[in-house]
């Protein structure tokens, strides 16, 4: 499968603009020098690769506790991307994932050994190999054993 995005950037890097869009629809938006590297209005790359990581961490965790007979009610993460200076210029230091899943009948161990096999496994974790990712997994059902 080949998934695609396009991105047009007017202008010079600091009063420029661009546009970012798919051919889905799902991805359409304005971003910007102050958007990207200050807290100005509009979208940036570092935010889409945010809400790709969550995304795919998500379905790879439901995925493989689903292959060890646990089906998810949930689960909900968030990806924060830190982007940041080192001597070479702008880049990604560390993507740091929070996800909450409600997952029956499971023991607390064996859902945190999961959620680090998903972690490294997801495609966007490997595509994102050369990043620090930092996970931080809450199991939330009562139910739950072992804890």
């Amino acid at each position: 499968m080949i998934r695609t995005a396009h991105a047009i950037w007017q202008g010079n890097l600091i009063k420029g603009i661009g546009t970012l869009d798919s051919p889905s629809g799902a991805l359409n938006g304005n971003y910007t020098f102050a958007s990207r590297f200050e807290d100005g209005k509009g979208t940036n790359p570092e935010e889409l690769i945010a809400a790709a990581h969550a995304g795919c961490f998500s379905m790879a965790l439901s995925g493989m506790l689903s292959e060890k007979g646990f089906t998810p009610q949930r689960v909900a993460t968030t990806a924060k991307v830190d982007l940041g200076r080192d001597a070479a210029g702008f880049k990604i230091m560390s993507i740091e994932l929070n996800t909450e899943a409600d997952v029956p009948n499971i023991d607390a161990k064996l859902f945190h050994e999961t959620a680090e096999l998903a972690k490294k496994g997801c495609p966007i974790s490997r595509a994102l190999a050369s990043v620090e990712i930092r996970l931080n997994a809450t199991l939330l059902e009562a139910q739950n054993i072992g804890e």
